[in-house]
């Protein structure tokens, strides 16, 4: 896990302004649980990139794990009204569903 981390930090020195890039980092911290570098990530992706929903719910996740619920809600928000302009109306009520059970 580490090394494709790795990978990913060293494709960003590359070319810092590649969000796919940013994104699929974000996905390496989750799978190792890293929550705090997930949101940290996400973040970052989130102020450069124009995503359709995804990432959006992905943060929200990593805010539950670590324990902040407002910040989760604002970002399934966020995710919702972002999935809906692109048009996802499944991801969107996907989330909504995660919203209502917090």
């Amino acid at each position: 896990m580490t090394d494709r981390i790795e990978l990913f930090k060293n494709m960003l020195v590359a070319d810092p302004s590649n969000t796919m890039v940013l994104f699929g980092l974000a996905n390496e911290y989750q799978k190792k649980g890293d929550w705090s570098n997930v949101i940290a990530t996400l973040e970052e992706y989130l102020s450069k990139a124009d995503d359709e929903g995804a990432a959006y719910g992905m943060l929200a996740r990593a805010y539950l794990r670590t324990g902040q619920p407002d910040m989760a809600k604002t970002a399934f928000e966020k995710g919702i009204s972002t999935a809906l302009s692109h048009g996802h109306p499944t991801m969107a009520g996907e989330f909504r569903e995660e919203l209502d059970q917090i």
